[in-house]
């Protein structure tokens, strides 16, 4: 049998992160590979509906690889600082990918394959239909979460036609009616009244090292903004304690509203920094607060214009 390897997304995992680590390892173990699935997080909301809904257990969860195998597979990420914390310690031998290539080298060749697409289970489902593996119901049922999950129900700009093809063929196969199904999963995920704010803004977060500044860029999703903000003073100070804690020059938490798409940002950091983000997105910031209308999508519409200022 082959050497074992793991397969995982990023850390803090959204719905796509954990379910493409889930449907990719499969489809590499019918291609002959020996691979488990592994978690860098506990499920949020939105994951833990979905897994419960399709009773699909979750997989392993783990920080590091503590020397358990030598070589790994990534999804839905690349940049090191969103990985597993030892991963300079093994062997990358795949990454399928959907976002910026950043902060990323290996010392041995490697399969890459990343596609401007919504949501990496969307190559995935491609790379399925490509190696004619049939793909189970309940897998299909994660993977067009996934793709409910980042696109916001085909709502996104980050959507693409590859997706609705996707979407609508997984869902045939998964059974469900992928619209009244999405807008019951989405809105499982927005029930935000019994995490703690320091929860919330750790739920979905990644960090970015965009010319030597540390940018840390966290999003919560409801259907209520202004219920979410009765506790922007919470919001501020675990924030404020998380840039003195990790030396971040800015923080920033998008509040983004499921049915408007329309994004209320708050926004901690230097001074610089903050006159960064104002000129990147064409907003001002007031009272810790942004307005972004029209902003749903953090791979997208917020890190490619603040990236290029910095």
């Amino acid at each position: 049998m082959p050497e074992k390897e793991l397969v995982f997304g990023h850390r803090n995992p959204d719905t796509d992160a954990v379910s493409a680590a889930v449907a990719y390892s499969y489809l590499q173990n019918k291609l002959g590979f020996n691979t488990e699935a592994v978690a860098l997080g506990e499920p949020n909301l939105e994951t833990k509906f979905v897994y419960d809904h399709f009773d699909a257990k979750y997989p392993r969860v783990i920080s590091a690889i503590n020397g358990e195998v030598k070589k790994v597979m990534l999804v839905d990420h690349n940049e090191k600082q969103q990985s597993v914390s030892d991963i300079d310690d093994v062997q990358v031998t795949h990454v399928v990918d959907h976002h910026r290539i950043a902060n990323f080298e290996t010392k041995l060749p490697l399969y890459y394959r990343a596609e401007p697409v919504g949501c990496v289970s969307t190559i995935i489902w491609e790379m399925y239909q490509e190696n004619e593996v049939e793909i189970p119901a309940k897998i299909a049922g994660l993977m067009a979460s996934s793709i409910i999950s980042d696109t916001l129900l085909l709502k996104s700009p980050t959507t693409t036609d590859v997706d609705r093809k996707a979407l609508k063929d997984l869902a045939k196969i998964a059974g469900i009616d992928y619209e009244a199904y999405g807008l019951e999963m989405l809105k499982a995920g927005t029930n935000l009244d019994s995490k703690s704010t320091q929860e919330l803004i750790d739920m979905d977060a990644k960090s970015f090292d965009m010319n030597g500044n540390s940018v840390r860029i966290a999003q919560v999703n409801t259907v209520d903004i202004e219920d979410t903000l009765k506790r922007e003073a919470e919001f501020v100070s675990d924030i404020k304690a998380e840039n003195q804690k990790n030396g971040y020059n800015l923080f920033v938490l998008l509040i983004t509203n499921i049915l408007t798409s329309d994004t209320t940002g708050v926004i901690i950091g230097d001074d610089s920094a903050i006159k960064t983000f104002e000129e990147a997105l064409n907003t001002k910031v007031s009272d810790n607060k942004a307005s972004l209308p029209g902003v749903v999508s953090r791979k997208k519409q917020v890190v490619p214009p603040l990236d290029a200022k910095f």
